[in-house]
């Protein structure tokens, strides 16, 4: 998570409340995102389909998963914005006693937490305890006060997460009598995240700068001088997804702003973002959205989601 204005610190957790009046169309963040249902309703659509929210719901999202809504009339929402990393450094601690190191941990949660968009019915009681709690977040995210009012940010998210935690859906994961006994604590000096690769870095803004290239896995890997298999590998660690996957998400999020902006016809659109047939076109897009391309259309006018006052997320 980064901000536009070059001077402002880095912030790996911020928290934003607005009001939404009109669909905001299919973006993906390479943050996770907690969303809390503070008034009104809305369809939101992703990977689920299309769903309802209202108060006492609370929607998780992972990276780079697409999400869009269609407000009923209006829904006002806080949203907090974690950084990655940020989450896997706790996930490694919380489950310390059986990850070797932290390079683990990343693992871990991908298969502790393989639904990437969930949608929790808390109720509006618990959601309702967490509301003074969430207005000091945003107040403290909005002053730039991450870095002198850290413990108190921290406390915030961790009394959030500890009424949200028991309601996301976990896949089980079974650990080996021997994978247990390799377990072990080590040094905290030697527990550290490896960096993101050049090569994923270079690999992801190929795709970005050309979306409609009818990219292959060989292609791509070649240009960053990989192997198909190890830039597989070290793009899915670095962005969870793998390259064709994570260009599928890009084309979609780009086909939804021709469909809003523009008066191309679906098939059109879908060939714009790199899609040779209308049907891959439709098939994707659902996939990724839960709506179909006639749909969404339809839905116009559409916002941009992002989070206020000048705050982006990479």
């Amino acid at each position: 998570m980064t901000n536009t204005a070059a001077s402002e610190p880095y912030r790996p957790l911020i928290a934003r409340t607005r009001t939404i009046h009109r669909p905001v169309g299919p973006v993906a963040y390479d943050c996770v995102k907690l969303i809390i249902v503070r008034d009104g309703s809305a369809i939101l659509f992703s990977e689920f389909g299309q769903k309802p929210v209202r108060p006492g719901d609370v929607i998780l999202l992972g990276p780079n998963v697409l999400c869009g809504s269609e407000p009923e009339g209006h829904i006002t929402v806080t949203t907090i914005y974690a950084d990655t990393d940020y989450v896997i450094d706790q996930a490694f601690w919380q489950h310390a006693g059986i990850l070797h190191d932290r390079l683990d941990a990343r693992g871990f949660t991908e298969k502790v937490y393989s639904d990437p968009a969930q949608i929790l019915h808390l109720g509006e009681h618990r959601t309702g305890m967490m509301m003074a709690w969430l207005d000091e977040m945003v107040a403290l995210s909005l002053d730039g006060q991450f870095q002198r009012r850290f413990h108190r940010l921290q406390a915030l998210w961790f009394a959030i997460m500890d009424v949200v935690t028991p309601y996301i859906r976990r896949s089980s994961v079974q650990l080996t009598p021997l994978q247990r006994a390799r377990s072990r604590p080590v040094l905290p000096r030697t527990r550290r995240f490896a960096p993101l690769r050049r090569e994923a870095l270079l690999a992801r803004e190929a795709l970005h700068e050309n979306v409609a290239h009818p990219w292959t896995l060989g292609e791509l890997a070649e240009t960053v001088r990989l192997s198909p298999q190890q830039l597989t590998r070290v793009f899915a660690e670095a962005f969870g997804k793998t390259p064709i996957a994570y260009l599928t998400m890009l084309r979609v999020q780009e086909m939804a702003r021709l469909l809003r902006e523009t008066d191309l016809p679906v098939a059109a659109a879908g060939r714009r973002v790199g899609w040779s047939s209308r049907s891959r076109a439709t098939e994707a897009f659902i996939e990724h959205t839960g709506l179909s391309p006639s749909r969404y259309r339809a839905m116009r006018p559409v916002t941009a989601d992002h989070p206020e006052n000048g705050t982006v997320v990479r």
